[in-house]
């Protein structure tokens, strides 16, 4: 059986390059979106995908890259304008007559949300869901696993897992998983199209669930402390975490702390997607802790104290200040996620199975590749 091509954006990123792998352990062909041809853009090429350069905001160069591909995933990026990167892609999906479209949009997601990026997601959200022609279907995590494990080598080696949001649960997907689920809907659209999909971890953990289980997987005892906002601030700036990043987690984090993250959570969607269950949180751990950073050597210990000690003296991010410089909108009266009513009846435990996300259903009709190959030839053939 001949596969359609995929084009995969942000293909270096974290669920973007699980997405290129799992298509290409399944034979599919891959074109991936990169920034500019280096080192991660061969080592996609090694591994078996077309790269090709492409500025996400340009609406002809995202079409000259869709040219021969029939489906794709879109990644949206942190960055204050997103959202004419979306339209560009949803501009270029019509004209290049994607079959369908896979995006990947936020947990939180609503047009009165304090963060713009979370607004900016509603929106895409929105603008996906009517692209003629073009089946949506929008996967939809919250908070990744790899938002607490990127600081496993502070668990490694002094014994510690910082975290920003308290003792909090949440049920954390694997990158993997997404990848997993994103897979399996570009594989098969028509089963999905119109759906919204939460991936999730198997069970609701809290900080401290976290830190036992870092305890079992690492072989040393480990314990959570609570990470001052403040000093987090700096930790993200000498991590090269972007500021417009930081700028949205601020809210994040007073949302994880309100529970937004556990609300309907766990999920079935990743067993019932793929076929397989969700892999769970240890699993999950087990891979970070075989990193070479996260090796319990003098070297990797010595790098982690130093930097652990020059944390609090390192120039720090400002994101209100951010806020002021670029003039970001705010809605009227802006709600975090549980004050929303809105929001909490929408994400409440009846939602997103099968919702349509189309307003008029007959205006859509989906080809499957390659009946639509034959569709096109048909067309040209008597424009000729």
């Amino acid at each position: 059986m001949k596969h359609p091509k995929i084009l995969v954006t942000g293909a270096t990123g974290r669920t973007g390059l699980a997405v290129v792998d799992e298509l290409l352990a399944k034979g599919v062909p891959v074109r991936a979106v990169v920034h500019s041809k280096d080192a991660r853009s061969a080592a996609l090429e090694r591994k078996g995908a077309e790269t090709v350069v492409a500025d996400m905001f340009d609406p002809d160069q995202l079409l000259a890259a869709m040219r021969g591909t029939q489906r794709a995933y879109y990644l949206p990026f942190y960055h204050p304008y997103m959202i004419q990167s979306a339209v560009s892609f949803a501009i270029a999906a019509q004209e290049a007559k994607l079959e369908a479209v896979v995006s990947l949009g936020q947990w939180l997601a609503s047009p009165i949300h304090p963060s713009l990026s979370t607004r900016q997601a509603w929106l895409v959200d929105q603008a996906f869901s009517r692209i003629s022609g073009v089946a949506h279907v929008r996967v939809n995590p919250g908070y990744f696993a790899d938002n607490y494990l990127r600081l496993i080598e502070y668990a490694a080696h002094l014994g510690v897992f910082p975290t920003i949001t308290g003792d909090s649960k949440d049920a954390p997907p694997s990158n993997e998983d997404i990848a997993r689920v994103v897979v399996a809907v570009l594989l098969n659209p028509e089963k999905h199209v119109g759906k919204v999909y939460r991936p999730t971890g198997p069970a609701l953990l809290s900080g401290n669930d976290m830190a036992e289980i870092l305890s079992r997987v690492l072989g040393r005892e480990v314990r959570r402390i609570d990470l001052p906002w403040w000093l987090f601030l700096k930790a993200a700036r000498t991590g090269n975490v972007g500021a417009f990043l930081v700028s949205n987690l601020r809210y994040y984090v007073q949302d994880h702390k309100q529970g937004a993250f556990a609300l309907s959570a766990p999920t079935n969607d990743v067993l019932e997607v793929t076929g397989r269950p969700a892999e769970d949180f240890e699993t999950t751990a087990r891979r970070y802790a075989a990193w070479p950073e996260a090796q319990r050597n003098f070297v990797n210990w010595l790098r982690t104290f130093v930097d652990f000690m020059r944390t609090p003296l390192s120039l720090g991010y400002n994101p209100e200040r951010l806020d002021r410089e670029l003039r970001f909108p705010m809605p009227p009266a802006p709600r975090l996620a549980m004050a929303n009513e809105r929001w909490r009846v929408e994400h409440g435990a009846q939602f997103i199975a099968g919702m349509e996300k189309y307003q008029n259903t007959d205006s859509f009709k989906f080809i499957p590749y390659p009946a639509k190959i034959e569709e096109r030839t048909r067309q040209m053939s008597s424009d000729t």
